[in-house]
């Protein structure tokens, strides 16, 4: 028994040696190198060669469509607008001064409601004094001899308005130098907005046109003013946000007067009329624009619905720049025209233009009769 299990276990062994052998001469097979004389042939590994690279398909090079400019009212359509839309907004005071002097009997209790009539319509108390002072004496000597109180009301308010008032627009400037207008007021009067609205009326006119954008403090003021100018193709000068409102102003009459434009039109930051120091920065943006050319006309811009309110801003800014003329804002929407008169009175220059509505052509030159006329209904 001991004999066989030697045996099984020599021939394991024997099995083990052989394997171990076998796999040994394998891989000395594998791995030795070709004997001398042997030629060895390397194949090349090929590959495809590089497609070619397309040609790039020359593009035509297409400028930009340039913009189509509007091409704005005239005037005598927007006097048109004016006369129905002032009519619509102001007739209530013409027909309620017509009811009561159309009474049969005149009496002190008619002559009071005339006078608040005309108060609330924000007239002012010595011009309104002044109305009724001459209707009263119209009315009592001519008597039951009137024979059109519509006719003698019409011709007692446009005294009022006074039509012999200078109401041009100053926008053409002396020896070569364009005409500079300077706008200014308070804030949310709408100093942009007209701006951009007279440069209309100026295009309209073929008057040639450049904005200066000196309302530095705001940058949506600037970026408005920039959009009214590419609708009708007036160029927009404009400085860095926050940049000296002076340094923006004294550029843009620059451009001016070296292209040989009819216009400036300079547009401010509105300024509350108590901020000395506000009010003492516009003045210097005029100072330093005429070291340019002189300034044609300052206007000053009024928001119709502020009534009283706005004699105080007029008297403090005419004081600062020396107003030559009155915008009346949104003037359709208040039944308070009796502004124009006290303003006015107030300044002794005239209402200029007037605010209708909202739309780019809704500003109007004024004109006396045709207000006149609307409050007349």
């Amino acid at each position: 028994m001991g004999e066989l299990l030697y045996l099984i276990i020599a021939i394991a062994v024997l099995s083990v040696v052989a394997v171990v052998g076998l796999l040994a001469g394998g891989r000395n097979r594998r791995s030795a190198p070709p004997s001398a004389g042997t030629d060895v042939i390397e194949r090349p590994v090929t590959t495809a060669p590089p497609a070619p690279e397309a040609e790039p398909v020359p593009v035509e090079e297409q400028a930009p469509p340039a913009p189509t400019l509007e091409r704005p009212e005239g005037v005598s359509s927007r006097l048109v607008r004016l006369r129905q839309r002032l009519s619509r907004s102001q007739g209530g005071l013409g027909r309620g001064l017509l009811a009561l002097l159309s009474r049969d009997r005149l009496d002190e209790d008619t002559w009071e409601s005339i006078e608040d009539t005309l108060l609330t319509a924000d007239i002012g108390v010595g011009p309104t004094q002044e109305l009724v002072d001459r209707l009263r004496t119209r009315m009592r000597v001519e008597g039951g001899n009137v024979p059109d109180v519509r006719a003698v009301l019409r011709e007692e308010l446009l005294t009022l308005v006074d039509p012999t008032m200078d109401r041009r627009l100053q926008v053409t400037g002396d020896d070569g130098n364009p005409g500079v207008v300077l706008v200014v007021g308070v804030n949310g009067a709408g100093k942009t907005t007209t701006v951009g609205k007279i440069g209309r009326i100026l295009v309209a006119q073929d008057r040639t046109v450049v904005m200066g954008a000196a309302d530095t403090f705001r940058a949506a003021a600037v970026e408005q003013l920039s959009t009214w100018g590419e609708r009708v193709g007036v160029e927009v000068v404009r400085g860095p946000e926050g940049s000296d409102p002076a340094s923006v102003a004294f550029e843009a009459v620059k451009a001016g007067a070296e292209r040989g434009l009819d216009t400036v039109l300079v547009d401010t930051a509105g300024r509350l009329q108590n901020k000395a120091g506000l009010m003492d920065e516009l003045g210097k943006v005029k100072r330093v624009i005429e070291k340019q050319a002189p300034v044609t006309e300052v206007l000053l811009v009024l928001d119709a619905t502020t009534g009283q309110n706005g004699m105080i801003q007029a008297r403090v800014f005419s004081e600062v720049v020396d107003v030559t003329g009155i915008v009346l804002t949104k003037l359709d929407g208040s039944a308070k025209g009796g502004i124009v008169v006290a303003v006015q009175r107030e300044l002794g220059v005239p209402v200029k233009l007037v605010g209708l509505g909202e739309g780019a052509d809704d500003l109007a030159p004024f004109d006396a009769e045709a207000f006149v006329d609307a409050l007349l209904g």
